[in-house]
């Protein structure tokens, strides 16, 4: 059974352009690591400073490792992007 990680991120006023180019520098990691089977960014339709990243992995275990490696200086410096805190869930499939 897999995995599904929705994370939800809302760009800083007048960063929407920035956040999506940085979220889909994403995806070349993500994708490479080790139990994830797919990643997809998406822009809100209306809301363009709305952004959702799902992710499908093996396990939980395999995300959390995934995050663990990825490295911090590269999320330290994209902290100004965001306009809220990023929201992440786990769902079953």
């Amino acid at each position: 059974m897999s995995i599904t990680r929705i994370n939800e991120f809302k760009s800083a006023v007048g960063k929407e352009d920035e956040l999506l180019a940085f979220l889909r520098s994403l995806i070349s990691y993500i994708s490479s690591s080790e139990g994830c089977v797919s990643c997809e960014v998406l822009q809100g339709n209306d809301e363009l400073d709305c952004f959702v990243v799902v992710e499908k992995w093996d396990s939980i275990a395999a995300h959390s490792l995934s995050i663990k490696n990825f490295p911090k200086e590269e999320m330290q410096a994209a902290m100004p992007l965001f306009g809220a805190p990023p929201i992440g869930r786990f769902y079953k499939s």
